[in-house]
């Protein structure tokens, strides 16, 4: 059983790649959420109504021994199963002038987003490896590529997540393992809600904020066998804010 993992795929642009991976792809969808079951149970229904097979995961991409434990025992239960796809998705924030900025929220944003990156990545990196094909695909963000007042910690974070991209791209490209990062701009969802659409939206040259299925077709693509030439890039989908 060919499986695509999705990180914090309960909700949001996790969920929108869920149900895409579904759509577009014969992938098992593998979802994983952290603490709010029933969003994940939307998506798997969600999954499901298009025509796909799949299930949630418990696991805190930040915590090593959850992820090592809650991926162990699912790969021991289906022996059967390849892990061909992540995509490391997961990720908070917790804004605020780093002058003011409290290490709790440095470390929390820093362990979700770059940290769950390497927990759940380096964990499977060997099975991938073994089996001589993959695509990994790490969500990262305009303020990883640019810079964003205000979120010095997950600029910090997205930024690392690009130059490590970048990197195992190098390592693992000679057993057909593709590694890209997709950096969103402004996308509706849970995480833009507070934001003032109305002004932002001056900023960006297409002048709207982006559709999560937007975000999820490109990593669909990303995933799919098109892509095969395609590794160590940072693909932008911003509306033009940033090129």
């Amino acid at each position: 059983m060919k499986t695509a993992l999705v990180t914090g795929g309960s909700r949001g642009i996790g969920r929108a790649i869920c149900i895409k991976l579904a759509e577009e792809s014969d992938y098992h969808i593998l979802i994983n959420y952290h603490s709010n079951k029933s969003a994940a149970i939307e998506t798997l229904k969600l999954v499901k109504e298009h025509g796909n097979t799949g299930e949630i995961i418990q696991f805190d991409v930040a915590n090593s021994e959850s992820v090592k434990t809650n991926l162990d025992i699912w790969l021991d239960t289906n022996k059967d199963s390849v892990i061909e796809v992540i995509v490391n998705n997961a990720g908070i924030t917790k804004d605020g002038l780093f002058m003011w900025m409290p290490k709790a929220d440095w470390d929390a944003v820093i362990n979700t987003s770059l940290s769950g990156f390497f927990n759940v990545t380096n964990h499977l990196m060997q099975k991938m490896l073994r089996n001589r094909y993959g695509r990994i695909v790490n969500m990262v963000s305009v303020s990883g590529v640019k810079g964003t007042a205000g979120q010095t910690n997950y600029s910090a974070a997205k930024g690392a997540i690009v130059a490590a991209t970048k990197a195992l791209a190098q390592e693992v490209a000679k057993r057909k393992i593709t590694v890209n990062a997709v950096a969103p701009g402004f996308i509706k969802s849970d995480m833009t809600a507070a934001l003032d659409e109305k002004e932002l939206k001056k900023l960006i040259p297409i002048n709207r904020f982006g559709e999560a299925e937007e975000v999820a077709n490109l990593v669909s693509f990303l995933v799919s066998k098109k892509a095969a030439y395609i590794t160590g890039e940072i693909i932008n989908i911003n509306g033009g804010i940033y090129s």
